[in-house]
């Protein structure tokens, strides 16, 4: 890898020498989950939501499959924005700091989300609505691609060597974090009567994400920028153009990002699919036991993050990584087998060991195990872009899946096979990185092999 120029270049266990300041990085680590909470909160309502109310409500045609296939479409599209603003948002963190972007991400996540739920129906004001859904969709997007790759750098520049695992992996943790408390209020609203869910009831989820936003507000205005990017602003080091920068420096290793962050097809067909597979009239498994695997697997996940990011701090990154995408791209079979026979002990089962384990393992690494890869001076947009590109394309698989099944079709087995595959992949790309696990932060990035 080609090494960055620098004028300031610490010895090699200076990390060592120096104390890490555990305020900071316990600030910094919840502000990390406050905001990933937020985000995946959104997420998984709006999941919910396209899987089970916005056929109705945005797309009432007369074919159910259609609507249903229009209504995951508008899930898929707020990915499409999400590399172009990762560049964009990544540059400003490289160049003006990580805070900064933090504070604009979760407005405009906030704001897009809250405004969803005020959206007239397709009754009321014809095609505007589901227009205005997907332009609502679209900035989510736009919050979404700098929100992980955000907080993932603050968290990983404070942290210390030896425990960037384990804080690191406080973003991810926001995802089981969102999906618990998405689940446990849809699972509410879903014991509504229809008519009352589809009225009014959905939107109360898309309300109640002021408080989240509040919250994740008042922590992160008193986060600080880290050390190691201050330094690089007082020795002059901050690159002009980080994308220009990182496309000459770090080509391989955007790459090697960029084909491991399809594991992320793990956060869209196990819940996102399995949810609208599941309740579709051809399988018919009812959205509350659908709902109960969720929750289930989400909080025994809350349990599990720090157990496999703390491994990571002992044997590597890669180990854990590639561990967790391969097993969870093999157990997605049993657990869509297992919906398809209406199993509702195996749906259980099987769906908490995909989400509540094995996905785990993978989402708990990939922040600092990404992270490292770059130099501060690029770090921010590396992890912004990489993942981003990756996590756009899994953004389809939802719609992909429900594409493949085909019309009155319960044949999942393409499905998991292209979730086999994507994890195969993104384990290929894993495999070939180094391991950074015991490298100082300011080493990372620059001659680390």
């Amino acid at each position: 890898m080609t090494t960055l120029p620098t004028d300031h270049t610490p010895s090699p266990d200076s990390a060592s020498h120096v104390p890490a300041n555990l305020k900071k990085v316990k600030r910094a680590a919840a502000a990390s989950i406050l905001g990933t909470t937020l985000e995946y909160y959104e997420f998984y309502i709006y999941a919910s939501a396209a899987a089970l109310v916005f056929p109705h409500v945005f797309f009432p045609t007369a074919d159910p499959y259609i609507g249903m296939m229009l209504s995951l479409s508008t899930f898929a599209i707020g990915s499409i924005v999400r590399p172009i603003a990762a560049g964009v948002l990544g540059h400003y963190g490289d160049r003006l700091g990580r805070k900064k972007m933090l504070m604009i991400t979760l407005g405009l996540m906030g704001l897009s989300t809250f405004l969803i739920g005020c959206l007239p129906s397709y009754d009321a004001i014809g095609l505007w609505a589901p227009g205005l859904l997907v332009l609502l969709r679209i900035m989510q997007g736009i919050s979404v691609a700098g929100e992980q790759a955000g907080s993932g750098t603050l968290t990983l520049e404070h942290a210390p060597v030896g425990r960037r695992g384990f804080f690191c992996s406080f973003t991810p943790a926001g995802t089981a974090g969102g999906f618990l408390v998405a689940t446990a209020v849809f699972g509410l609203v879903a014991l509504m009567p229809d008519e009352d869910l589809l009225a009014w009831g959905w939107r109360l989820p898309f309300y109640a994400s002021i408080l989240l936003v509040i919250a994740a507000f008042l922590v992160r205005r008193y986060l600080d920028e880290p050390e190691v990017f201050e330094e690089a602003k007082e020795h002059d080091e901050i690159v002009k153009s980080p994308v220009a920068t990182l496309f000459r420096t770090h080509k391989a290793e955007v790459s090697r990002v960029f084909v491991a962050s399809l594991f992320a097809v793990l956060f869209q067909i196990p819940p996102v699919f399995g949810l609208a597979f599941a309740t579709s009239p051809d399988v018919g498994v009812s959205r509350t036991t659908m709902l109960w695997v969720s929750i289930a697997s989400f909080t025994i996940a809350l349990l599990t993050y720090p157990l496999f990011s703390g491994l990571s701090d002992r044997i590597g990154r890669k180990p854990v990584f590639i561990v967790g995408t391969l097993g969870s791209g093999l157990a997605v079979f049993p657990y869509l087998a297992a919906i398809t026979a209406g199993n509702v002990p195996m749906i259980f089962a099987t769906g908490i060991l995909v989400m509540g384990l094995l996905t785990v393992a993978a989402n708990a690494v990939y922040p600092s195990f990404f992270g490292e890869m770059f130099n501060v001076k690029v770090r921010f947009t590396g992890l912004a872009l990489g993942t981003q590109v990756g996590f756009a394309l899994a953004g389809f698989a939802p719609a992909i899946g429900w594409a493949l099944i085909g019309k009155g079709s319960t044949n999942w087995l393409p499905v998991a096979v292209m979730v086999l595959v994507c994890c195969v992949l993104a384990s290929i790309a894993a495999a070939t990185a180094p391991e950074t696990y015991k490298t100082p932060v300011e080493k990372l990035g620059n001659s680390i092999r």
